[in-house]
This record gives C-alpha cells, sequence and structure tokens, in this order.
C-alpha cells in the first residue's frame, strides 16, 4: 500500500517537471528565435521619427501661435473700442488652431507607431455621429457665437432687446456659447446662442423721446406753449451731454376722446432716453401747476 502511494506521487512530480520543461524550452525557442538587431533597428528608427514629429509639431505651435498673437495685436491698436470682441475672437482662433494641430500630430504619431488610423477613423466616424447628434445644442451655440461675434452684432455694454424671449437689458458678457446680460431691475440672464434669433441694439445710434404732457387748450394754448419752450431750452443746458438732437417742441397732439397734449422731440444718447424723459415730463408737471394750469387726468379711451 505504501508503495504504491509513493510510485503515484513520484509519477505525478515527473510530469508536472516535464511541462515546466517543455515550455520553459518554447519560451528559450521563441526568445532566441527573435531577430534583435532588427528589433532595435525598428525601435531607433521609430524613436528617431518620433522625436522629429515632436520637434517639427513643437515648431509649427511656436510659431502659430506667434503670427496668430502679433495680428492680433495690430488689430487691437487699430481698433481699441472693440478689445472685448477682438479678445473673443483672438482666444477663438488659438483654440481652433491647437486643436487641429493636436490633431494632426495625433494622427503622426499613430501612423509612426504603427496602429491602422484608418480603421480608427472609421469607427470614430460612427461614434462621432452618435455624439454629434447629442451635441447638436452645442454646435449650434457655437456656430452663432461665432457669426455674432464675427458680424460685431453686439458689444459688451449695449443695452439690447432679444425680441423672442422678451428680454431687455445691458450686455455684460458676449461668449462664443453663451451671452450674459443683466436686466434693469438686476436680474443676470444666461442665454444660450442657439435661443438668439432676434436682436433689437438700442446702443447702435441715438434714440428718440417723446414727451408728452396733457393739458386743457382753452386755459391758454400760447401760454402753455410758451411755458413748455422756456423749460426745454432750460433742460437742454443741464442735459448738453447726453442731447445730441432738440428738445423740439412739436406741438399739441390729439390723444383721443377729447384728450391733447402738447409734445417735445429730442434725441439722446442711447441708455439715457428714459431719466431725460422724466426729468423733461417732472419739470412740465411742475411749471405747469405754478402756474396754475389744469393737467387732466381723467383716463384716455383708446377705443374711442
Amino acid at each position: 500500500m505504501f508503495l504504491l502511494t509513493t510510485q503515484t506521487v513520484d509519477s505525478s512530480d515527473t510530469t508536472v517537471v516535464d511541462q515546466a520543461t517543455e515550455q520553459l524550452s518554447a519560451w528559450q525557442k521563441y526568445w532566441q528565435s527573435i531577430d534583435w538587431d532588427h528589433v532595435f533597428s525598428i525601435m531607433i528608427q521609430k524613436g528617431l521619427t518620433l522625436l522629429a514629429v515632436l520637434v517639427l509639431f513643437y515648431l509649427i505651435r511656436k510659431i502659430g501661435s506667434f503670427l496668430i498673437n502679433q495680428s492680433f495685436e495690430r488689430q487691437k491698436k487699430k481698433v481699441a473700442n472693440n478689445a472685448t470682441r477682438i479678445e473673443t475672437i483672438h482666444a477663438l482662433s488659438l483654440n481652433i488652431f491647437s486643436y487641429t494641430l493636436f490633431f494632426f500630430f495625433l494622427y503622426s504619431i499613430l501612423d509612426t507607431i504603427g496602429i491602422p488610423v484608418g480603421s480608427l477613423l472609421a469607427g470614430a466616424g460612427i461614434a462621432g455621429i452618435a455624439i454629434g447628434l447629442g451635441a447638436q445644442g452645442f454646435t449650434n451655440d457655437i456656430i452663432t457665437g461665432f457669426f455674432i461675434i464675427m458680424e460685431q452684432q453686439i458689444d459688451v455694454g449695449d443695452y439690447i432687446r432679444l425680441t423672442d424671449l422678451q428680454i431687455e437689458g445691458t450686455v455684460t458678457s458676449v461668449g462664443i456659447r453663451m451671452l450674459q446680460m443683466k436686466s434693469a431691475d438686476g436680474t443676470v440672464h444666461f442665454i444660450p446662442n442657439r435661443n438668439i434669433t432676434t436682436i433689437s441694439n438700442l446702443s447702435r445710434a441715438h434714440m428718440q423721446v417723446k414727451v408728452d404732457v396733457r393739458i386743457q387748450p382753452d386755459e391758454g394754448y400760447d401760454k402753455i406753449s410758451s411755458l413748455i419752450d422756456e423749460t426745454n431750452q432750460k433742460l437742454a443746458a443741464d442735459f448738453k451731454d447726453e442731447i445730441f438732437d432738440g428738445p423740439t417742441l412739436f406741438g399739441m397732439v390729439d390723444l383721443g376722446n377729447s384728450n391733447y397734449a402738447i409734445r417735445t422731440i429730442l434725441y439722446v444718447t442711447n441708455g439715457k432716453q428714459y431719466k431725460v424723459k422724466e426729468e423733461f415730463l417732472t419739470a412740465y408737471v411742475k411749471i405747469l401747476h405754478e402756474n396754475n394750469f389744469t393737467i387732466p387726468n381723467n383716463p384716455i379711451s383708446l377705443g374711442q
């Protein structure tokens, strides 16, 4: 019984040793079959090629960035009042250049190593379609923002109205993906560029202001118009930096339903129209009250 067990163990150990020897022998044969001179030659060749690619793309990046920066620096000196727009386009140009260069750099590295780039691009194309469908809104933001900036539709500090969104306020930031603006009540709006369809820029020209004060013509229109004209001349001196044309006494206008007003028209710097209108109307009401003229307060029926 003991002898049988001993023989079985010896047989098992011999089998394991034989298998290990065969595996080791196979690895030795494989190792010896490798042409190490050829391998080292390829490694040196690939290494030198990679080094050349690195140096080449480094020089291209340095030269390209230098040329782009110099070009935009000259533009900044020529157009000092559009620094924000130029800075945005400058950053966009650098990003496009960097991403394009990185793509060709990665392609060159993979091709040098021997990875089948064509097969990878085919697979990436399928994945790119799926990603593109999901990022369609993001792409629309970038394209719309690019044209808004390039066409100089708005600048930081402009007072604009987005008609379709029923939002108006002062532009605080113009980005390639999003527009930021602040309303008169202090609300800050963050608007994706793809949602912007119609922009009404109220800061590109002088704004017309119509100031109407209701009167009773039978109390003496000539005297009333004389008082309003005197008030206009006084206020024109006070607001000479804001007013570009006027104030011009237009005359009496019919508001409907036997209601009349005397109207003044003037053109002011954009953004100052509300303050100027308030000051003029306040001065009209004050001077008419001081001279005992009636300012009607009965409702106006526009439908009659």
